[in-house]
């Protein structure tokens, strides 16, 4: 089931996305909702961010073919993005008028559905409402000079999510293409992961509790590449659909 959050004559709803129709729900996301009985095309709904997160935790290097010569971390390597980084399906990558070197990068994310706190990998799928498609967006100028990585990946924008989550989906092979205007760029799935989507949020639960909504990109794959004013960014996650931001000059 693809389940979003869509805002339609000025209401904001959850919604059940079946192909072109998105059938609205009465309640929240995490709450169980129930179907109103409405229905509208998506062409005249406007996508949100799917859930809104009390955090954003990112996979740093979980792929070998994006780790290229630096050694596989021994355990997976978290770091956080700010919620107010957040933009949805269709939304702008806005490049920071100070940054020279931003890349997109393409990821599998997945979305916290219950609370977790020290679950082991058994226990994860449990506490995974479902998943979805991430673009965490990248100053790699900002990441090689600062001793922070809190403007290279939480700048405003500079986290896409989307276009909604699907619920029916298992952690072992989900594909993830990045494309920049139509150009392949990145190829893979969760298959060839270093640490495991159930690997990642078991270990990261043993030191955050986890809440619904929270999103857990899980690591891009291959090598990236800088994006200009007026690319096209797709995320394409296998069972999800195509997650697809223009990008512009701050």
């Amino acid at each position: 089931m693809k389940i979003a959050r869509v805002q339609v004559e000025g209401g904001i709803y959850t919604a059940r996305i079946e192909g072109d129709i998105a059938h609205l729900l009465e309640g929240g996301v995490f709450d169980r909702p129930v179907e109103m009985g409405r229905a509208v095309p998506l062409s005249a709904a406007r996508l949100l961010i799917p859930c809104v997160p009390t955090k954003i935790i990112a996979i740093g290097i979980n792929y070998k073919s994006h780790a290229g010569d630096r050694p596989a971390p021994g355990d997976p390597q978290g770091f956080l993005k700010a919620p107010s980084s957040l933009i949805a399906h269709g939304e702008a990558i806005v490049l920071p008028a100070d940054s020279t070197n931003v890349h997109m990068e393409a990821e599998v994310v997945a979305v916290i559905g219950r609370q977790a706190k020290g679950i082991t990998e058994a226990q994860v799928d449990a506490h995974v409402f479902g998943y979805t498609a991430g673009n965490d967006v990248s100053a790699r100028d900002w990441q090689q000079s600062d001793l922070q990585w809190l403007r290279a990946k939480s700048s405003d924008t500079f986290a896409a999510v989307g276009p909604w989550i699907e619920t029916d989906l298992t952690p072992e092979a989900i594909s993830v293409a990045g494309r920049i205007s139509g150009r392949t760029q990145q190829d893979s799935d969760t298959s060839l992961l270093i640490h495991s989507v159930r690997k990642c949020i078991a270990h990261l639960s043993r030191y955050v509790t986890l809440e619904p909504g929270d999103l857990i990109y899980t690591g891009t794959p291959g090598q990236t590449a800088a994006v200009v004013a007026g690319d096209t960014c797709e995320v394409q996650v296998g069972g999800v659909g195509i997650l697809r931001n223009p990008v512009r000059q701050g």
